[in-house]
């Protein structure tokens, strides 16, 4: 579970709520794996909420062909919501 919360959180206070809370609601009468496999169909949905093309407030789209790694979505210290985009080089 260690290992899991540190590969899966990347705040070390919500991973330790999280070891706290299954360690809390742990029932000694049910085993849970410590091991299972990723479900295709939910990765498939998941990689679907990711836009091909960002409609940015009036006119404004981006459209995005590619690595969707290379894009990173964010808010400043101001509440004003922005995207990152890293590339080699530009055509």
């Amino acid at each position: 579970m260690k290992e899991f919360k540190d590969q899966i959180f990347e705040d070390d206070k919500i991973g330790d709520k999280f070891l706290a809370y299954s360690e809390e609601r742990s029932v000694p009468e049910i085993s849970i794996n410590d091991s299972f496999t990723i479900s295709v169909p939910a990765v498939k949905k998941k990689n679907k909420l990711f836009k091909s093309v960002l409609k940015l407030d009036k006119n404004f789209h981006v459209y995005i062909h590619g690595d969707r790694e290379l894009v990173e979505k964010g808010v400043d210290e101001n509440g004003k919501k922005f995207y990152k985009l890293y590339y080699e080089e530009e055509s």
